[in-house]
């Protein structure tokens, strides 16, 4: 910390000195009723500290009072201000941000306390040319007093707070690694923690794994800074901001949402795919992979293990792979390999990457033929042709790639050439 200001009278005139001499003697004089009265206004101004007890402002006019006679004596000239002055004021700066009270909420503390000094000096000093100059002399020393104090103060909330920061982090690493071994905590600092986040050897859950694949504000790509602004942003957001144990951990965020009365899984991935979107947009691109339910602790090894394993099906610019939204008929397609997509008919494969092509008309019109229970009529009414237009196609499918969308066997081998071909679209070939 470097030395303190210069307090010190400046060169004035002997009668400006005396007059300055008088106005700082007077608030001597008086100082105790000058910290009453900056208490009463930080009672009033500051709403963090309204809400405290009597014990609390005990304290704080002790602190005033401690700060004005320092000040008052500095600027008298009868000492120099050093580091070693302000340690009665770094302890209470610990203490407040123990508290939890906000940096913002102790430096209006002493916002406040310098105004009130202010003016108690022009109070004491009266209406004279002469004292009114002495007065207005103080105010430089007196602004560099409360800055080097506020500047002090502040450099020990910060400390605490990162000290704070890193002992959550830790902790957060440590249950996540033990919720991960299978069992939720029983006793100590990491059961408190875990219910805190709401979880407990039988809490419904799932898992999310997140992965930065680029940053495009900072230049990174997959960085340790972007993983750590997805997981603040990962845990603030959404209905149950903060209640969410999320940790970054060997180069992927690791999520466990709790799903809590009144939610289920389709909530949960509805709030990660907003998370996802809302990132893509200030230009952070993730991959990210939601589990199934885990009942338990017990079975969120297996969640996280899902978790892992649908990145897999998420393309490389990134996106989402919500197990709960797939059925098995998508997630084996999704993971169709080389070897699949082989035994795909040459046939069905180029017709079908044709009409990509063309706009994908007939691999719509086999989808809500499927999806209308092979009921030709109602598939044309959802797609708003003419039931003419919608039997016209089938036929087109059946003539160009030798299935008939009629029959079940066929019928499914076409929707299988569908998944695989759209799963190696959206990066299934290119991963």
């Amino acid at each position: 910390m470097p030395s303190g200001p210069a307090l010190g009278p400046p060169t004035l005139s002997e009668p400006l000195r005396r007059e300055r001499r008088r106005i700082l003697h007077a608030v001597h004089d008086r100082v105790e009723e000058v910290a009453e009265t900056a208490v009463e206004v930080m009672r009033a101004e500051i709403p963090s500290y309204a809400l405290q007890d009597e014990r609390f402002f005990a304290e704080v006019r002790e602190q005033v009072l401690e700060h004005y006679r320092m000040q008052l004596a500095a600027l008298a000239g009868d000492r120099e201000m050093a580091a070693e002055d302000l340690v009665f004021s770094r302890a209470a700066a610990m203490r407040r941000a123990r508290a939890g009270f906000a940096l913002e909420d102790w430096i209006s503390a002493f916002r406040v306390g310098r105004q009130v000094m202010w003016d108690a000096m022009l109070d004491c000093a009266g209406t004279s040319a002469e004292a009114q100059q002495a007065a207005l002399s103080l105010v430089t020393p007196l602004m560099r007093y409360v800055d080097y104090a506020s500047t002090h103060a502040a450099q020990a909330y910060v400390e605490y707070q990162q000290h704070v920061v890193a002992d959550a982090d830790r902790e957060r690493r440590d249950l996540l690694d033990q919720l991960l071994a299978g069992t939720a905590p029983s006793r100590g600092p990491l059961f408190a923690a875990a219910q805190a986040y709401g979880i407990g050897p039988r809490s419904p859950m799932m898992a999310v794994v997140a992965v930065c694949v680029a940053d495009t504000c900072s230049g990174d790509h997959a960085s340790a800074t972007s993983g750590y602004a997805t997981s603040a942003s990962m845990s603030v957001a959404g209905p149950w901001a903060g209640r969410t144990l999320v940790v970054v951990r060997h180069g992927e965020v690791v999520a466990v949402p709790v799903l809590r009365a009144g939610m289920d899984a389709d909530d949960v991935c509805a709030h990660f795919e907003a998370v996802q979107e809302r990132l893509a947009r200030k230009g952070t691109m993730l991959c990210m992979g939601i589990s199934t339910v885990a009942r338990g602790a017990s079975e969120l090894p297996r969640a996280y293990e899902e978790a892992r394993a649908a990145l897999d099906l998420v393309p490389n610019g990134g996106g989402v792979a919500a197990l709960p939204r797939l059925s098995p008929f998508d997630y084996l397609a999704l993971r169709a390999d080389d070897l699949a997509r082989q035994l795909v008919d040459p046939r069905v494969r180029a017709v079908l990457e044709e009409d990509r092509g063309r706009g994908d008309t007939l691999a719509v019109t086999v989808r809500a033929f499927a999806d209308a229970d092979l009921n030709l009529r109602l598939a044309a009414e959802r797609l708003r042709v003419h039931h003419n237009t919608a039997h016209y196609r089938l036929r087109r499918i059946e003539e160009r790639t030798g299935r008939n969308p009629r029959r079940i066997a066929d019928l499914l081998e076409l929707l299988v050439a569908l998944a695989i071909r759209d799963g190696a679209g959206e990066g299934g070939d290119d991963r």
